[in-house]
């Protein structure tokens, strides 16, 4: 029997629908879900752009398609690549009358003999941030809008095109840690990390997948109470409420104390370690002290702290941490118990920093919960 189609009330972007929604949404056509399952195919594993390019879809069919859906993806706007290997890359999304952008990077690690042996990609969730921490170049663009799942999982596509042109594998890890707050945009990030761990999307294991918030505790009980399989990442970057209100705003109405209960439930809930996301700056948070506090942090439940070399970035006064006191701080977390490893800084010759490529002089500021 040939496909029956009937015809919806309006055109319907299918990168706006999750799994679910498109077996739905064909149903509604009248299609049997084994095409659900192609067309999914060939929108988050194939990356189409057309339905003429859906080949083993009949082409009445296409046809029919294309007068009740659209297929909506961003466009590769610029693209930096940096001696270490850095990709940055500026997306323009499909807005009318808006030039917004959003950025995304390819960090890879290599073996001594030069292969890629792990491929990052970086991703973006929003159009700018409504938190506003003071060290983030993102920050200081305010909040847009919010990105579809379609416009994340595109970012990914994207890149793991590049990954395999460049490096000739495709990629290991996801962190959502690009532009934005990703669990500001819950459904998002959830839709988005679910298609890119589907086999029918781009088949990456869910434990290569993490989550990174600046301390959303509501949003980190809901990650416990739906079971999400991916890795959470909580943004410190300061070990007491004193230090960490001068830089990040949340802590205001999110202090420790929230944060404390939320990660105990957290891991009561999933027995799942997690990771603290401490940039270093220099004079501000890499004392003794600084460390004593850190490591009280990271008994709340079973976790590592990754240091992180910070980007230095234009207008703000920290600055990344000088290598001795990078060495007196990570020795004094070892003397604390913490188990610590450092990132180095990556793309210093590039815009590698969040929202250093996309950030325009004299353009419009968004929503912003900073003074």
């Amino acid at each position: 029997m040939s496909d029956l189609i009937q015809q919806p009330q309006k055109i319907t972007d299918l990168k706006t629908l999750n799994k679910e929604q498109l077996l739905a949404f064909c149903k509604q056509l009248g299609l049997p879900r084994f095409r659900a399952d192609q067309i999914f195919q060939w929108l988050y594993q194939k990356g189409a752009s057309s339905f003429d390019e859906m080949t083993n879809l009949s082409k009445d069919l296409r046809e029919k398609l294309k007068e009740v859906a659209t297929i909506n993806r961003i466009e590769p706007a610029a693209q930096q690549k940096s001696q270490d290997g850095t990709i940055k890359f500026l997306f323009k999304l499909n807005d009318e009358e808006k030039d917004y952008k959003v950025e995304a990077v390819l960090i890879p690690d290599f073996y001594n003999d030069g292969v890629a042996k792990r491929l990052t990609v970086c991703v973006s969730s929003q159009v700018g941030c409504v938190f506003g921490c003071s060290f983030c170049a993102t920050g200081k663009m305010g909040f847009f809008r919010n990105l579809s799942h379609g416009e994340v999982v595109d970012q990914v596509q994207y890149i793991n095109e590049v990954a395999e042109a460049e490096y000739g594998k495709k990629i290991t890890n996801i962190v959502y840690m690009g532009m934005g707050e990703p669990l500001h945009n819950y459904k998002t990030v959830i839709n988005s990390a679910d298609i890119i761990s589907d086999p029918l999307g781009i088949d990456l294991s869910p434990k290569r997948i993490t989550v990174s918030t600046v301390g959303l505790t509501k949003q980190i009980k809901q990650l416990a109470d739906d079971s999400e399989p991916f890795n959470l990442a909580i943004s410190l970057h300061a070990p007491s409420d004193e230090k960490r209100d001068k830089i990040m705003p949340i802590n205001a109405s999110m202090n420790l104390d929230s944060l404390e209960e939320a990660v105990r439930y957290y891991h009561r809930k999933t027995e799942k370690p997690l990771t603290y996301e401490y940039l270093l700056f220099d004079g501000f948070n890499d004392t003794h002290e600084d460390a004593k506090n850190l490591a009280k942090i990271v008994n709340w439940a079973p976790s590592k702290v990754n240091i992180i070399m910070y980007n230095n970035v234009a207008g703000v006064e920290l600055q990344r941490a000088r290598e001795d006191r990078l060495n007196a701080f990570m020795k004094a977390l070892l003397k604390n118990g913490v188990r610590a490893t450092v990132r180095r800084s990556r793309g210093d010759d590039i815009d590698a920093g969040c929202g250093q490529l996309a950030i325009r002089e004299g353009a419009p500021k968004g929503k912003t919960i900073a003074k």
